[in-house]
């Protein structure tokens, strides 16, 4: 791939550099406490709430996945992701508003405490804790794998991969421990800003130098009119396959510990309401533009297949734009990148200090002490995906895969807990626990294929947390009938 080195390094180096004004700007001059550092003291408003949700959301695969997937799926794949981001959407006007109501009242910081305070006992705290850092941590350390790859192709290896993950890192980590919450959210607003002006400005010089969003459509419906069904090229999207990944955005994305953060996080219901119905709109429309244009690269660069067909989009654009303009979009990808990673760490780091570190070791570290082992944990996360980064075991590989299905298993215990039901503490960790089953059986072999139903894993794994959850509640009142 043909990139100008010097507009490379150019835009790259005004964007790290704004990054880092950014973070020192957010510093906060007042007394700093836990509710600043790691909530911005709960005053984000409907803009930056936006910025930041969407920008903590949409990884890098919203500029190579898509796209990748838009080769290797066609057209279909948008439907399913603009519905799915819209219904996931719904939950920031309800279940965000009551989670913000329920946190500022009580003072709660983390997902876990969320949890602790609505159930009793430690177990399904301490569990929450757990499944939420063991699913979350393998993509904190696909983080820095992807933009240091991404960096040194982007620098026709001028920067090697390592090289390129330390510094994005280091970058990352001064931004965050300096302006914590407030730093993540405003550098988030500048990374937004750049993924849908970049994912444009990529869209309209590709098309118009294919000849035209029109022409290229007929073409190519000419030639592989499978690429403009609603299944898919081979089928790929069964009736049971689609409707699972409708449910699994819904239910996977509130329980991110870095998306619930934001409802935290929100100055008020109106922020989360307007950014409910602001989201599913602009990710609408941008979803359309990266999909396309992997769609596009059959005509351009057919017969591509396995992880060749995720380069489509660096591919596309070194043939069909600007080396100045592929240089830039590639630094979009890279925000994309950042933009989750540091949300990442700043929301496990506020889990690992409250939920363990006041919890269980100092019950009563000053708030100021909180702050300052909230940056000593950002710091050793940050080395601790890294160190991943640098010598990637497969397992973690294979880990993150299961990420999204791990969490939506947490769905049914956290929102009925949020929304008034009282689990026992048994039946609260036995749901969750036997979610989790499932999804490890199918996924090593232990349970046959077949209970899935043409489905994805997540839907027997959800049901049968349900499952255990309305078990509960039915056995919880005839208990309390026998001791009374």
């Amino acid at each position: 791939m043909s990139i100008t080195l010097a507009s490379s390094l150019i835009g790259l180096g005004l964007y790290l550099g704004s990054l880092l004004w950014l973070g020192t700007r957010s510093r906060n001059q007042e007394h700093a406490d836990a509710d600043n550092y790691f909530l911005a003291n709960r005053r984000l408003q409907a803009g930056v709430l936006f910025f930041t949700l969407i920008a903590t959301n949409f990884s890098a695969f919203f500029f190579l996945g898509f796209a990748g997937a838009g080769y290797r799926i066609g057209i279909a794949y948008f439907p399913m992701m603009a519905l799915g981001t819209g219904l996931a959407a719904l939950s920031f006007g309800s279940f965000g508003c009551r989670v913000r109501q329920i946190s500022k009242t009580h003072r709660l910081i983390t997902p876990s405490e969320l949890i602790g305070h609505l159930l009793p006992g430690e177990g399904p705290r301490l569990l929450v804790f757990l499944v939420m850092l063991i699913f979350t941590l393998p993509y904190l350390a696909l983080q820095p794998i992807g933009a240091g790859y991404l960096l040194e192709s982007m620098t026709g290896g001028a920067v090697p991969f390592g090289v390129g993950a330390v510094l994005l890192t280091l970058v990352i980590v001064a931004y965050v421990i300096t302006g914590g919450m407030k730093a993540v959210a405003l550098t988030d607003v500048l990374q937004g800003i750049l993924m849908f002006l970049l994912m444009s400005l990529a869209f309209g010089a590709i098309a118009q130098n294919l000849g035209g969003v029109e022409q290229v459509n007929e073409r190519l419906m000419a030639q592989t009119p499978e690429l403009f069904s609603g299944a898919g090229l081979g089928r790929f999207f069964s009736l049971p396959i689609f409707m699972s990944y409708l449910l699994l955005w819904p239910l996977c994305l509130p329980m991110f510990p870095q998306l619930m953060m934001r409802f935290f996080a929100a100055g008020d219901d109106r922020s989360l309401k307007q950014t409910m119905i602001l989201y599913p709109i602009v990710a609408g429309v941008l979803f359309i533009f990266p999909v396309l244009i992997g769609v596009w690269g059959h005509a351009s660069f057919p017969g591509l297949e396995g992880r060749a067909a995720d380069q489509i989009l660096p591919m596309m654009l070194s043939a069909h734009s600007p080396e100045w303009l592929a240089g830039l979009v590639m630094v979009g990808a890279l925000a994309a990148f950042m933009s989750t990673l540091d949300s990442q760490l700043l929301a496990l780091s506020s889990m690992v200090t409250r939920d363990i570190y006041c919890r269980y070791w100092r019950p009563k570290a000053s708030l100021n002490e909180q702050v300052r082992v909230g940056k000593i944990v950002v710091c050793a996360l940050a080395a601790g995906g890294l160190a991943i980064a640098l010598h990637p075991p497969e397992a973690i590989l294979s880990l993150a895969t299961h990420s999204f299905s791990g969490l939506a298993v947490l769905f049914p215990v956290v929102v009925g807990a949020v929304y008034g039901m009282r689990w026992s503490i048994a039946g609260a960790i036995l749901s969750v626990l036997a979610g989790e089953t499932m999804l490890l059986g199918l996924s090593m072999g232990w349970i046959p294929s077949a209970v899935q139903a043409g489905c994805l894993p997540v839907i027997p794994a959800v049901i049968v947390t349900c499952s255990v959850l309305i078990v509960d509640f039915a056995v919880k009142p005839m208990q309390l009938h026998r001791e009374r």
